[in-house]
């Protein structure tokens, strides 16, 4: 049993939830994932670590409620404790195994989208503490869903915020932000504050010199993750994607998450969970995650009728 020492409402439908675990502390490192159940029955979660605190001995998960189970999740609070956490699990970032001469050497920008910004966040956080210079953008519908905004402007980095709707930073998506950035003219860009106030991104950035990056990192939806891959491989940067979405068992044993990248098959868990963005073929990626929505559809409409929930529908076997 693993208590939740502290619990965040980030946005709607999104939590971020502290948990005790100082073996899981001790040994956590950027990129790895968690396997989460609440109780003896629930689903098994693959979650990115979001944060860890090796002298407190917590590390940090934020769950975004899609389904039955991740709404379960999120109806716990702080003193309830969680079944069963399993982890670390998959490799860490390539950037944690880089020494610091060659992290120097590299032009990083970290494109995150949405619930991306939240695996992101702790290589963004272990380069700022290596004092690695860095570029994080981080893409959001609208400026509600916007989340650990301030976690990013602690760190020692140039933030570029953006929201599809244009309701806050620099209009989105990401990919616009990046083209800008490389032409040099993210300083021309009209960017919008929390009042809605349209200025000019030069009054927001820190440099508007023209941006030559040499290493990407992109995590987020699979359609997001293509389309910045897409864009990176016009502009000629290498980019590392995140497939934890794709897991399942989470030890390499249901084959689930298996991957081509390129010409070789890869599991996620074990491989992964990061890879050659550019060797990805996203269109069957976003294909297979469609297929269970229906099933998980129907569990959240058996959860959320309760003892109401007859199974009319013919299919959810109520």
């Amino acid at each position: 049993m693993y208590k939740i020492i502290k619990k965040r409402n980030l946005a709607y439908k999104l939590c971020l939830y502290e948990i005790e675990n100082e073996r899981l502390a001790r040994v956590a490192m950027p990129g790895q994932f968690l396997i989460v159940k609440i109780d003896d029955k629930g689903e098994r979660i693959p979650l990115t670590i979001c944060d860890y605190d090796r002298d407190a001995g917590t590390v940090t998960i934020v769950v975004q409620e899609v389904g039955a189970t991740t709404k379960k999740m999120n109806e716990l609070n702080v003193g309830d404790y969680l079944q069963d956490v399993v982890g670390p699990l998959g490799n860490e970032s390539d950037l944690i195994s880089m020494n610091k001469d060659e992290l120097k050497d590299k032009k990083i920008v970290f494109i995150a989208g949405g619930l991306g910004s939240a695996p992101v966040y702790p290589q963004a956080k272990y380069l700022s503490s290596q004092g690695i210079d860095f570029d994080v953008i981080l893409g959001y519908k609208n400026k509600d869903v916007l989340i650990l905004e301030k976690e990013y402007r602690d760190l020692k980095c140039n933030l570029y915020v953006c929201t599809d709707d244009e309701s806050y930073g620099f209009k989105g998506p990401v990919t616009n932000v990046l083209k800008l950035l490389c032409s040099g003219k993210i300083a021309d860009a009209d960017y919008k504050d929390t009042n809605g106030k349209v200025v000019k991104g030069k009054e927001v950035i820190k440099s508007s010199d023209k941006k030559k990056y040499n290493h990407a990192v992109a995590i987020g939806s699979a359609v997001m993750m293509k389309f910045a891959c897409i864009t990176t491989k016009e502009l000629g940067i290498p980019t590392v994607v995140s497939m934890n979405t794709l897991m399942v068992d989470g030890t390499g044993m249901c084959g689930a998450c298996r991957l081509m990248v390129g010409d070789d098959l890869k599991f996620c868990c074990i491989d992964g969970p990061e890879f050659d963005g550019h060797k990805i073929d996203f269109d069957s990626v976003i294909k297979r995650q469609a297929q269970y929505k229906d099933e998980e559809s129907r569990a959240l409409l058996k959860l959320n009728e309760g003892n109401t929930h007859h199974g009319g529908c013919g299919n959810c076997g109520g």
